[in-house]
C-alpha cells in the first residue's frame, strides 16, 4: 500500500476480508476498529519504553474513530503506559477510544481518562524477584533486559549478539519459572513475556465486540501475541459477524502475514489505511 493519507483503499486478498471492508463500510456506526500498539500503531524500537506512535497515527485516529462505533487499542502494555506512549490522553476526537492494556485486564476510557482493573496476579511478583538471579545463573544477563509491565514481565533479546539464540536459549527455563507461579510464557520479536493465563488479545476483542454489539470488525497486527485475536476475527465471521485481517508488515513474523486479508508496510501503512477509511466513510 503507497501513497499519502487520503489515498485510496486497497482491495483485500480474500473474499472474507472484501466482506468484512464492505460490511464496515456500509454500517461505519457499527464497526470496531482493533489496533495492537507496538508494531502497529507504533514502530518497533530497541527500548519499549522510547515506543512512540506513528507522528500521523493520532490525526488518522481523530477522523476516523467519530465515524465508527469504537476503536480499541489492544495491548500487553498497562494501559497508562499505552495511553502516554501514543498520546492519546485529551485529544479531539477520540471520545470513541479505548485502550485494552494488560490483553483487556486493564482498561482506559477516553471519555473518563480512568483506568479500571482488578488486583495483579500474585506469581508476576514472585516471578519479578526471581528473573534477575535466574538470568545470571544462565548466564543471559549480558544483551538481555526485563520489561516491567505492571501485571506481566518481559525478557527481551533484541540487543543480545545472537538475538534467536538468545531467545530459544530462554525458552524452557522461563517456561519453568512461569509454570512454577501459575503463569504462562507468550512469545513475541525477540521477547518472551511472562504472564497470567486466560489473558490474549482475542479475549478482548471477543468481549468488547459483544460488549458493543459491533456489526464488522477490522484488527491489525503485527506479532504472535495477535493471533489469539486473529482467530477471534475468524470465529466471529463464523457465526456472522464480518471482519477484515490487516497484517503489519514484517518479516519477522510470517504466521500474521499469511493469515491476513490486507497486508500493509508497518505503521506507515496502518496509518494510512486508517486516514483511507476516514476519507471513504466521510
Amino acid at each position: 500500500m503507497t501513497g499519502s493519507p487520503g489515498s485510496a483503499l486497497p482491495a483485500p486478498a480474500t473474499k472474507p476480508g472484501q466482506d468484512g471492508l464492505d460490511a464496515l463500510l456500509a454500517r461505519p456506526g457499527k464497526a470496531l476498529i482493533g489496533l495492537d500498539f507496538d508494531g502497529t500503531l507504533a514502530p518497533i524500537v530497541a527500548d519499549p519504553e522510547k515506543a512512540r506512535a506513528h507522528p500521523e497515527a493520532l490525526s488518522a485516529l481523530a477522523a476516523l474513530a467519530p465515524k465508527v462505533a469504537a476503536v480499541a487499542v489492544i495491548t500487553g502494555r498497562p494501559a497508562e503506559v499505552a495511553v502516554r506512549n501514543g498520546g492519546f490522553a485529551d485529544v479531539p476526537g477520540l471520545e470513541h477510544l479505548v485502550v485494552l492494556g494488560h490483553y483487556g485486564a486493564e482498561r482506559w476510557d477516553a471519555r473518563s481518562g480512568e483506568v479500571s482493573a482488578p488486583e495483579p496476579h500474585p506469581g508476576v511478583a514472585a516471578v519479578r524477584a526471581e528473573l534477575p538471579e535466574l538470568l545470571d545463573r544462565l548466564g543471559a544477563s549480558q544483551g538481555t533486559w526485563i520489561e516491567e509491565k505492571g501485571r506481566a514481565v518481559a525478557v527481551h533479546t533484541r540487543r543480545a549478539a545472537d538475538p534467536q539464540a538468545a531467545l530459544d536459549s530462554l525458552r524452557e527455563p522461563l517456561a519453568g519459572l512461569a509454570h512454577r507461579h501459575d503463569l504462562i510464557v507468550e512469545p513475541g520479536r525477540m521477547v518472551l513475556e511472562l504472564r497470567p493465563p486466560g489473558m490474549d488479545k482475542g479475549v478482548a476483542l471477543t468481549d468488547f465486540t459483544r460488549e458493543i454489539g459491533a456489526a464488522s470488525v477490522l484488527y491489525a497486527g503485527d506479532d504472535l501475541g495477535d493471533l489469539p485475536a486473529y482467530s477471534a476475527v475468524d470465529t466471529l465471521r463464523s457465526d456472522g459477524t464480518p471482519g477484515l485481517l490487516v497484517c503489519s508488515g514484517s518479516d519477522e513474523v510470517t504466521e500474521l502475514r499469511d493469515r491476513a486479508d490486507l497486508v500493509v508496510d508497518g505503521p506507515e501503512g496502518v496509518v494510512r489505511l486508517l486516514a483511507a477509511l476516514a476519507d471513504r466513510i466521510g
